[in-house]
Parts: structure tokens; C-alpha cells; sequence
């Protein structure tokens, strides 16, 4: 169990690092794993403030992750409108919303019990 915490780390923060390279905003990280009957340990949800940065975001992720850890997502989903993409790294599910759909889902509400870190940008 414990491989798979350092695993699930330095995923999140390679995830993290991804985001950040083209200027995600408002990222947050929701620890799921107190939580009964989760799809995931983790859920990491930023905005892009258009379609084109949505998609920018999914790709950098995809890239570094893919570079830096040999990984790829499981299943990616939403990127043909680029208002809300789920990538699906098993033990870490990212959310790409445009702030507007953000807003109307607010899924940090729906899980309200987890534990949510808020990432700082420098941007």
C-alpha cells in the first residue's frame, strides 16, 4: 500500500506540474480515501478560462505525465466541447472545467467530506 501512496504522489504533483505549465487556474486536490464506496483515491480539479486552455491543460498533463512517468489516462472524456474533461488515471481522477461549468456542477460541494488542498499559483 504503501508503493502505491508514493506512486499516487508523485502522480498528482506530475499532474500538478502539468497544469501549472500552461497556466491552469484554481487547482484543488480532494482526498477521497476516507470516503466509503469512491471511484478513486484522488480528484484534481482546475479551470481553464476557454476551450483551446481546457484542452491545452489535458495535453500538457498527458504529456508529462506520459514523459515523466510512463503513464497514460485509462479514459479521457469530454474533449470534443472542452468544457468539462475527465481524465482517468485510476487512482487519480483529473476534472478540466472552464469556470462557468465549474460553478454549475461544483462537484468540491458534492464531495464536501474529503479533504481538498488548495494549490497556490504564482500566475
Amino acid at each position: 500500500m504503501a508503493k502505491e501512496n508514493i506512486n499516487a504522489d508523485l502522480l498528482i504533483s506530475t499532474i500538478i506540474s502539468g497544469i501549472e505549465d500552461v497556466k491552469g487556474k484554481e487547482i484543488s486536490i480532494l482526498d477521497l480515501r476516507e470516503i466509503e464506496n469512491t471511484v478513486c483515491d484522488y480528484f484534481i480539479v482546475c479551470e481553464g478560462t476557454s476551450n483551446t486552455q481546457v484542452n491545452a491543460i489535458v495535453n500538457a498533463v498527458q504529456k508529462k505525465v506520459s514523459k515523466e512517468l510512463k503513464d497514460k489516462p485509462w479514459h479521457i472524456e469530454g474533449q470534443d466541447n472542452a468544457e468539462w474533461v475527465l481524465m482517468d488515471y485510476v487512482h487519480v481522477v483529473v476534472h478540466v472545467f472552464q469556470k462557468h461549468i465549474r460553478e454549475y456542477y461544483d462537484i468540491e460541494s458534492l464531495w464536501g467530506d474529503a479533504k481538498t488542498t488548495l494549490i497556490e499559483t504564482n500566475y
